[in-house]
């Protein structure tokens, strides 16, 4: 918890640091500037503040943030002057380069200090509008970070080296401040993103030292936010900060991504290497809804290594998404749910499919998973709310309906496919075994299934007795399809007990 605090803290600085609030003279942006960083939990000590005719000179900057868990974070910005244009805009400059450093608790795993350096010279940012509402125009040819020092738990400074390069990054903020709370409507993009990293550990049997690099390229970054942002004595309960107003939606896209990792250790080296073709992220949260997702598309992953027992292994797909939508404060009615996650057209390479099938009798045509539901519920309490204890307590929450948009599940010549939909009785809590009654149905169809049966006992895998008893169970809560090698099912939740093709189960 500390150390995402801590980072996240040093990467608002890097990109906003530089005019997060502003107004139409030098001194008032100055002035929202400290207050914003005051209320967002940072701490500002400045050197001199003065005049020198139409530029407002700030020297000796040191920003600093400290959270509840013994993390902190650090920033020492010699100049950041803000010049009156004389047209109702202010110019925001600094210096080309500045230090950062981060320390994080002890104990904690990972190193106990970092030192770096952001660069970003031809840094241009002009800000405009009013003191009630200012926007804000970023633009850099690049922005580095460098890596000048790390050190681990115990004080020792380790053999690491990392640059992170943005080129032609632009970006543009539109502030307002009421009082205590900030309305902010932002966009963020860079044309390419570029780490490096490389370094030396000492681990395992007789401080056997291992090393590698890592490299990641994206393309095509954009990104933006929009919220309404609050002190940082309200954000500390965050039951509380959403029931004041506090939201945020976040969403970022790449385009071509690549990544290698080449390791070499007491076993020998092991490669990685990554390409994709594009992927996204979204988080927002406000006092009705969390929402969460990521996806990532024409992903192509090749592995090879000591301890691998062929060349290399070679995984791909066509696209992988996650995203989960869900209530985020308690609730005396029904709210809205959803839940995704999907892995399409999973590949891997022939030499995996031959560990476990030289003879080939599976099919080898690629896999698929895909769970696609929606519904409707409640929290009975705040679970935002850190003072939350569950522990003996009942459930949290109550469900009262789901869809099965899609269930499908397709691997070795086999696939299985389900949709419905339940309501959920909260009330009846006897008939399924101290569960809430559910109505509803589901249909289910089933592909392949036999064929790949026949398949699994001629590969050994799977013993006649066995086989079986599953043809027969699938048979009783069956009928056949269209097609051949089809069967399909119709599960119902009805009049308190549940049915397969009308035949009660319970």
């Amino acid at each position: 918890m500390s150390r995402k605090l801590v980072s996240s803290t040093a990467l608002a600085l890097i990109f906003t640091a530089t005019g997060a609030i502003a107004a139409v003279t030098p001194e008032d942006v100055w002035e929202s500037w400290q207050a914003f960083s005051t209320a967002a939990g940072q701490e500002l000590t400045v050197g001199s503040a003065a005049r020198n005719g139409d530029t407002l000179e700030v020297k000796g900057l040191v920003v600093t943030f400290k959270d509840d868990l013994g993390g902190s974070f650090s920033a020492s910005i010699d100049t950041l002057n803000f010049k009156d244009n004389g047209d109702g805009t202010v110019a925001v400059t600094m210096a080309d380069s500045y230090p950062m450093s981060l320390a994080f608790p002890p104990g904690d795993e990972g190193p106990s200090s970092i030192k770096l350096t952001v660069t970003q010279p031809g840094l241009a940012i002009t800000a405009g509008g009013t003191a009630a509402e200012t926007k804000y125009d970023f633009a850099a040819p690049t922005v580095s970070v460098t890596l000048d020092e790390v050190k681990d738990q115990s004080g020792t400074v380790m053999e690491t080296e990392a640059t992170l390069v943005m080129t032609e990054t632009t970006a543009s903020y539109l502030v307002a401040r009421t009082g205590d709370t900030t309305a902010l409507d932002s966009t963020f993009a860079a044309k390419a993103l570029a780490l490096n990293l490389s370094g030396k550990d000492a681990a395992g049997p007789g401080d056997q030292i291992s090393d590698g690099t890592v490299t990641l390229a994206l393309a095509d970054i954009a990104g933006a936010t929009k919220g309404n942002f609050l002190g940082a004595e309200i954000m500390a309960n965050m039951a509380t900060a959403l029931n004041e107003g506090f939201t945020s939606d976040s969403s970022m896209s790449f385009g071509t991504m690549t990544l290698a990792v080449d390791v070499t250790d007491a076993a020998g080296p092991t490669v990685v290497n990554a390409t994709a073709g594009g992927g996204s992220f979204v988080l927002a949260v406000d006092k009705t809804r969390v929402n969460y997702g990521t996806s990532l598309k024409g992903a192509n992953i090749t592995v090879s290594g000591a301890e691998i027992p062929f060349p290399e292994v070679a995984v791909a797909f066509g696209e992988y998404a996650f995203n989960v939508l869900m209530p985020a404060s308690k609730s005396d009615t029904p709210q809205e749910f959803s839940f995704l996650t999907k892995l399409v057209d999973l590949t891997v390479s022939e030499d995996v499919w031959g560990l476990f099938d030289p003879a080939a009798t599976l099919s080898r045509e690629p896999a698929t998973l895909i769970i696609d539901t929606k519904g409707t519920g409640r929290w009975l309490q705040d679970i935002m709310d850190p003072n939350l204890q569950t522990d003996g307590m009942e459930p949290p929450g109550e469900l009262t309906s789901l869809d099965l948009t899609q269930l499908l599940v397709k691997a070795a010549g086999a696939e299985v496919g389900a949709t419905g939909a339940v309501t959920v009785d909260n009330s009846g809590q006897t008939t399924f075994q101290g569960m809430p009654a559910p109505t509803g149905q589901i249909n289910v169809t089933i592909k392949g299934v036999n064929k790949l049966v026949d398949n699994l006992i001629a590969m050994g895998l799977l013993p006649d007795d066995q086989a079986m008893g599953f043809r027969m169970m699938l048979g009783m809560f069956t009928r056949p399809g269209a097609a051949p090698d089809e069967v399909t099912s119709l599960i119902e939740f009805k009049d308190g007990g549940l049915f397969a093709n009308g035949q009660q189960l319970q």
